[in-house]
């Protein structure tokens, strides 16, 4: 049996992290479930992250990470409509290939509202950094426009409360959205 390293095993509680964190929210997902899912003691768990806090943000850091990079690679050598349609079409399809990533991001948004009304700024501070690089990855090839980067954004945020919510593609709640995003059959699992 290979033993894995210490940044290999952090690699699987980021993973692990996510897919918990996605299901039940930062205060609903223990550090036992992380580790338990990972294969580890919480003691070891606590050694690769000072507390569950810092998992919750390194979870968070890779879900805008891997959301940056599926943008960055669709629009590569795009621009205006077709970066736009690229992008619309790369992540519908990531969100319905990997629902746990739609999911963890909505979980941060709601961590980030609850840490806030307890006073904890540093899930905000963090997430929206995370946020600022990726609406800062759309917004070049959208032309540099804020209006289509603004529309681009509010389109994606109603998609992920679309999917979210289980409104199936056929749904009429779909039909003003673009036509990459409203691509009949994309979100069924």
């Amino acid at each position: 049996m290979v033993r894995m390293s210490a940044e290999e095993r952090r690699e699987s509680v980021i993973r692990a992290a996510t897919a918990e964190f996605a299901r039940g929210g930062y205060h609903g997902t223990s550090t036992e479930a992380i580790a338990k899912r990972v294969g580890v003691s919480q003691p070891y768990l606590f050694r690769l992250f000072p507390g569950k806090k810092a998992i919750f943000l390194a979870a968070a850091e890779r879900c805008l990470e891997d959301t940056i990079r599926t943008f960055s690679e669709a629009a590569e050598g795009l621009e205006g409509e077709e970066a736009l349609h690229a992008m619309a079409n790369a992540y519908m399809q990531v969100i319905a290939e990997q629902p746990e990533r739609l999911m963890m991001q909505m979980q941060m948004y709601l961590a980030v509202a609850a840490a806030e009304q307890e006073g904890d700024r540093e899930f905000g501070e963090a997430v929206r950094a995370g946020w600022m690089r990726l609406w800062d990855t759309v917004h070049l090839p959208l032309g540099a426009d804020i209006g289509e980067t603004t529309t681009f954004m509010a389109y994606g945020m109603l998609i992920n409360c679309l999917v979210s919510m289980g409104f199936p593609p056929e749904h009429r709640v779909w039909e003003g959205l673009y036509p990459s995003a409203h691509a009949k059959g994309r979100l069924e699992h």
